[in-house]
């Protein structure tokens, strides 16, 4: 058996950030980090800083000043070629991650649409080309469904699917990343893969707070208000199911979201096991 620590961190700029990585990196030793939000081109991102923290292998989807996606590993990567943004964005990543004869997966790692503020396909673009992307993202792995692969999905999703991911459902209903048109488009894209959100599945629908990964850089006080959402995830095939562990090898690192000068996200980490 071969256990993996898989991190996923909607960073919120790359460079800016890079020390609070190290630091991260060296007290929780993820073997893969799935990076969302880079914001800069893939000449510009920070190589020698991930090569000291102990990364060799790199993936990136880069774009000038927003959007990008990095996936930095101890293991080999090799990029697959998908496309999922009908822009064009830099929102996505995959890679087959080589572990060894028969525990090799494959990584999707993505920066699905934020959706903009009106939850109105008729009056914004940028909610329209969210629930695109997410409609692309189930035809692919529909499509794939017959193959039985190991597959790890994981990033910033934007989207709070469970009442219990939110602090206020009632309240946030017609909030985008909460609205029942996008819950029922992110189900039909687990429901593709028959996926396993591995929080959920090992917390049970009753867990709240404990599982927010984002909040609003206007709560001052996380902690006092902690009017947070479950905005970022990580999810598995049925062949990776039996991997999972107990509770807690799936950590939402809430502490991070207190550093000085933090991304809005914090890290979530998934400890795999192998066979």
């Amino acid at each position: 058996m071969t256990k993996i620590k898989i991190c996923s961190w909607n960073i919120n700029s790359v460079r800016l950030r890079a020390p609070q990585i190290a630091d991260f990196a060296a007290e929780h030793s993820p073997d893969i980090i799935g990076l969302q939000e880079i914001k800069c081109l893939e000449e510009q991102f920070p190589y020698d800083a991930f090569k000291d923290m102990g990364y060799q292998f790199f993936e990136i989807s880069g774009q000038k000043g927003m959007h990008g996606v990095a996936t930095v590993s101890k293991y080999p990567l090799t990029r697959m070629d998908t496309q999922f943004c009908p822009e064009g964005h830099a929102r996505h990543v995959s890679t087959l991650v080589e572990i060894g004869k028969g525990k090799n997966f494959e990584l999707h790692n993505f920066y699905i649409p934020a959706g903009g503020d009106e939850p109105d396909i008729e009056t914004n673009d940028k909610f329209a080309h969210k629930l695109k992307f997410l409609d692309i993202m189930t035809k692919y792995f529909r499509g794939r469904a017959g193959e039985n692969p190991k597959q790890v999905l994981l990033g910033g999703f934007n989207i709070a699917p469970h009442e219990n991911d939110v602090w206020s459902h009632k309240q946030l209903l017609k909030v985008i990343s909460h609205t029942p048109i996008e819950v029922e488009t992110l189900a039909r894209l687990q429901a593709s893969g028959d996926f396993i959100d591995c929080a959920r599945a090992l917390y049970g629908e009753e867990a709240k707070q404990e599982l927010f990964s984002w909040w609003s850089y206007r709560s001052r006080n996380i902690n006092k208000s902690d009017r947070g959402r479950r905005l970022d995830h990580i999810w598995v095939s049925p062949a990776l199911k039996d991997g999972l562990g107990d509770q807690d090898s799936h950590i939402i690192h809430r502490y991070c979201r207190l550093w000085e000068r933090p991304s809005d996200h914090a890290p979530v980490t998934q400890v795999l096991n192998l066979t």
